[in-house]
């Protein structure tokens, strides 16, 4: 199991919108995370600087694989086509991250 963590803005405007999507995500979108080998999956809000930190546990032993079959799935698809205008890449992200990956500093169990 590998521990993920990842950040991306969120435009002011569309927290109330995301904030109401995300209280209640698709079940298409709830299987494919689960098909993809993801577990215990979080997204959190900090305002006022409008930035959104995921958490998740990769239980798989092919991320890229299964990181592609989300990006193929036609519902994650269109889910994305809602969610992703909504959010705002961040200007220290790389060239091919939407949401910046995050470096684990610690971890007690």
């Amino acid at each position: 199991m590998v521990r993920m963590g990842s950040v991306i803005g969120v435009r002011p405007e569309h927290i109330a919108e995301y904030k109401r999507l995300h209280a209640d995500v698709w079940p298409g979108v709830l299987k494919t995370i689960s098909e993809c080998n993801i577990r215990n999956y979080v997204i959190y809000l900090r305002e006022p600087e409008n930035l959104l930190f995921a958490h998740f546990e990769y239980h798989g032993d092919d991320w890229a694989a299964d990181a592609a079959k989300m990006a193929a799935d036609p519902v994650t698809q269109d889910w994305w086509k809602i969610c992703m205008p909504q959010q705002r890449k961040l200007d220290t992200a790389g060239e091919d991250d939407w949401w910046a990956p995050m470096e684990e500093v610690f971890f007690h169990e």
